[in-house]
């Protein structure tokens, strides 16, 4: 995004909370998605984490421990992706370090894809296989087999968790674009020629 020569002028600090200061100029519906959109990112990576254990779960036969299992599926992919989406698109784009359309697009995909669905498959894997061991719910491989047992074990996991994943990398994507919009409108009134607010 190019700011016009007034913004590229100011100093870092000010340029920040020039923006800040005029955040709540924005109309409502833009300032609760840019606040809260991450939150819905992450709640679906919650949710894909307990859909992960339970595919697990039922491939390794294991009854007991559901709540053990299902809490940390749910609230570690939740608050992992809530900070990740934070850090790497929202804190940089108000505060100007991030300036390059593709890059927020693509960074949006990948915190979707990787934390909201590919850690919480990786995380669910431990978790499962532990329980699976205290219980003796399943044969564990013998030592050496751990890898591949590991492996063969997810392969259809991971098949049927293609769906969520590419909707994660489509929702984190999309959440990112419309960010980036948001970033647009908050240059404009912050540096733009008339600086009104904006409305619906």
């Amino acid at each position: 995004m190019e700011e016009n020569n007034t913004a590229k002028t100011l100093p870092k600090a000010l340029m920040l909370e020039m923006m800040v200061g005029h955040f709540e100029r924005l109309p409502e519906i833009d300032q609760k998605l840019y606040n809260y959109g991450p939150m819905y990112l992450a709640g679906n990576a919650g949710l894909a984490g307990l859909v992960a254990n339970s595919f697990y779960r039922r491939a390794l036969n294991i009854t007991q421990g559901r709540i053990a299992s299902s809490l940390p599926m749910a609230v570690l992919p939740f608050l992992t992706t809530f900070a990740l989406h934070n850090a790497t698109i929202s804190t940089p784009l108000l505060s100007g370090d991030l300036n390059c359309p593709t890059c927020v697009l693509m960074r949006g995909a990948l915190v979707g894809a990787v934390g909201g669905g590919i850690y919480p498959i990786l995380l669910a894997l431990p978790v499962n296989v532990g329980l699976a061991t205290t219980y003796n719910t399943a044969p564990m491989p013998e030592k050496g087999n751990t890898l591949r047992f590991w492996m063969e074990l997810s392969r259809p996991i991971l098949r049927k968790m293609r769906a969520v994943l590419v909707l994660q990398a489509f929702f984190g994507t999309y959440l990112s674009s419309r960010q980036l919009d948001i970033y647009a409108k908050l240059v404009n009134i912050t540096f733009g020629s008339g600086g009104e607010e904006l409305k619906d």
